[in-house]
């Protein structure tokens, strides 16, 4: 009798001696990669511990400490090219920013603002024009160049995040593109050094503001972009022949020499039809020299971009070692254009509310961000270019990857980024106790080393606080003076100074009379806490002043104490 096994059991056997062989895999294959990870580590750390540096990969690690990996790659790039290096966003160098500067609210003289406290976050650029640019906040988006940077898709998505915003957004120096203007809040549209960069009057009366473009944070001269890199629509808005390439000029079309500035000006300013015309220029050690010839032209703003300022693609050698950070630059154009109506937007190295805030503070009326939206844009849509392509590749026109950006996803994101900061912005004002501003000053920093405080005029925690009793606390101590028992420490005060000023310069009985004072007047605190709390304070401070004092002081000190009765 022939047997039948059926089908089923043979599938089911070979499936359960693969679940076995599985699990065996499973078991066994962490002890056996431990056990070869074990043998490659032991290998790896015995060469680099004892094999001469000549034949040691850890040669590398000493000159690493002086030849950064960046230095590195850039001359790998280098060697591989021979051709001039562009680099993305701006330079790696940390310049002197904001770091020392800290806020610096009063809490019994001034209290904060309750959180209902709206905060008028609004700014006027160009008042003495026609037609001023009025903006919402502070805070605009920077000049990033449609085909010479990013693609449509990321510049409509910015301008609908202006919008949403109630700020302003600018063209950057690519090509007119024609859809931005209508879908941006406010458009400054830039006067730049190519071809294109004169405009068209229909362009120039879609703008709210015209910005002359003579240099940037990390960018200013002449350049070429290759055909290649802006065909497309790009190529055919900046009227390029096919397979022309871009080429920069040393300043905008109708410029060919410092002396053609007047009368540039003057058909601009006709163009203009009554709004505010900005001179963009990198922030330079000749900055006073540029402001100079800035007033004289009749210019209503002046946007000022650091050292810290990124740029799409510019040699390293102009973002590391041109210009100089901005921080010194907004506080030079702030001295200089003191009482003046210029309005100063300053640029470059601004990624949070603090910078920002601090900036105004300092005298700025306005911030261009740049990074910061640029980054936000790819905000949740990065998976689509990572972990094989940069993140910026989403967001740059000559990329293949442009067009999966979401616009209104974008624009939401960038939207959320920037409300976030001004949100952040408004909490501090408040804290300040600020409702605009217009209020804020520079008064309400404090530099924590003497270089900030030197080069910002902003006071220096170092520098030793003068005590100062308000008229009606000194009239009320008198008054307490007066009872009987307050004479007796008045006396006794009297005798104690006198000792002082025959023996003012021997610093340990100066000590030994400070704790004498001190001693009686804690004998008498228990009568009036408060009294004798600001009587305690405030001839501490005078008899700190007194140890050891200079010379030319001395007399001055006495007389001051003596007038404390």
């Amino acid at each position: 009798m022939q047997i039948v096994i059926p089908s089923i059991n043979w599938s089911f056997s070979i499936l359960l001696l693969v679940v076995l062989a599985l699990i065996s895999v499973l078991i066994l294959v962490k002890p056996i990669m431990r056990y070869i990870i074990k043998i490659i580590a032991n290998d790896v750390v015995k060469k680099l511990l004892t094999d001469d540096y000549t034949q040691n990969v850890a040669e590398t690690l000493p000159s690493l400490k002086r030849f950064s990996v960046i230095n590195f790659i850039e001359m790998s790039l280098r060697a591989q090219s021979g051709k001039v290096l562009t680099r993305p966003l701006g330079s790696p160098k940390h310049f002197l920013g904001y770091d020392q500067l800290m806020f610096s609210p009063r809490q019994m003289t001034q209290l904060s603002l309750p959180e209902s406290a709206q905060i008028d976050m609004s700014v006027t650029i160009g008042s003495n024009a026609e037609k001023p640019l009025t903006i919402k906040i502070p805070l605009m988006i920077g000049a990033m160049a449609y085909g010479l940077a990013l693609s449509e898709e990321a510049k409509l998505a910015l301008a609908r995040a202006s919008k949403t915003l109630q700020t302003a957004t600018n063209s950057g120096e690519g090509p007119f593109l024609p859809e931005e203007p209508g879908e941006a809040g406010k458009f400054v549209l830039q006067i730049c050094r190519w071809s294109w960069g004169g405009r068209t009057n229909e362009q120039i009366a879609s703008a709210d503001m015209l910005e002359v473009q003579m240099g940037q944070g990390s960018d200013m001269g002449v350049a070429t972009i290759e055909a290649s890199e802006l065909a497309g629509r790009a190529s055919i808005l900046g009227g390029l022949e096919p397979g022309e390439p871009a080429v920069a000029l040393n300043a905008p079309p109708g410029v060919q020499k410092p002396e053609d500035w007047p009368n540039f000006m003057k058909k601009l300013r006709q163009r203009a039809k009554g709004i505010p015309i900005a001179l963009k220029i990198m922030a330079t050690d000749r900055l006073e020299e540029e402001l100079s010839t800035a007033i004289e032209l009749g210019f209503d703003a002046i946007v000022i971009d650091g050292a810290e300022g990124g740029a799409h693609a510019t040699v390293p050698i102009k973002q590391d070692d041109f210009g100089i950070p901005s921080l010194l630059a907004l506080i030079r154009a702030k001295r200089y254009l003191q009482g003046s109506s210029i309005s100063i937007i300053i640029s470059g190295g601004y990624f949070t509310p603090g910078q920002c805030l601090k900036a105004l503070a300092l005298g700025a009326d306005a911030i261009y961000l740049a990074t910061v939206p640029l980054f936000a844009l790819g905000h949740n849509q990065l998976e689509k270019v990572i972990p094989w392509e940069p993140p910026t590749t989403l967001v740059y026109y000559n990329s293949p990857t442009k067009t999966q950006l979401n616009i209104n996803q974008a624009a939401t994101s960038v939207k959320n980024v920037l409300t976030s900061m001004i949100l952040e912005m408004e909490e501090a004002m408040r804290a300040l106790g600020k409702a605009s501003l217009k209020e804020l000053s520079a008064d309400d920093l404090v530099a924590l080393d003497s270089l900030s405080a030197e080069i910002t005029g902003v006071r220096s925690v170092l520098q030793e606080p003068v005590l100062s009793m308000p008229n009606q606390t000194v009239h009320k101590i008198k008054k307490q003076l007066d009872q009987s028992k307050s004479r007796i420490i008045l006396k006794d005060l009297a005798i104690a100074r006198n000792k002082a000023e025959n023996h003012e310069s021997n610093t340990a009985l100066a000590k030994s009379l400070i704790e004498e004072h001190l001693q009686l007047i804690r004998e008498l605190k228990e009568e009036n806490k408060l009294m004798w709390k600001v009587i305690d304070t405030y001839i501490m401070s005078q008899y700190k002043k007194k140890i050891e004092p200079p010379a030319q002081k001395k007399k001055h000190l006495i007389a001051k104490y003596k007038n404390c009765k």
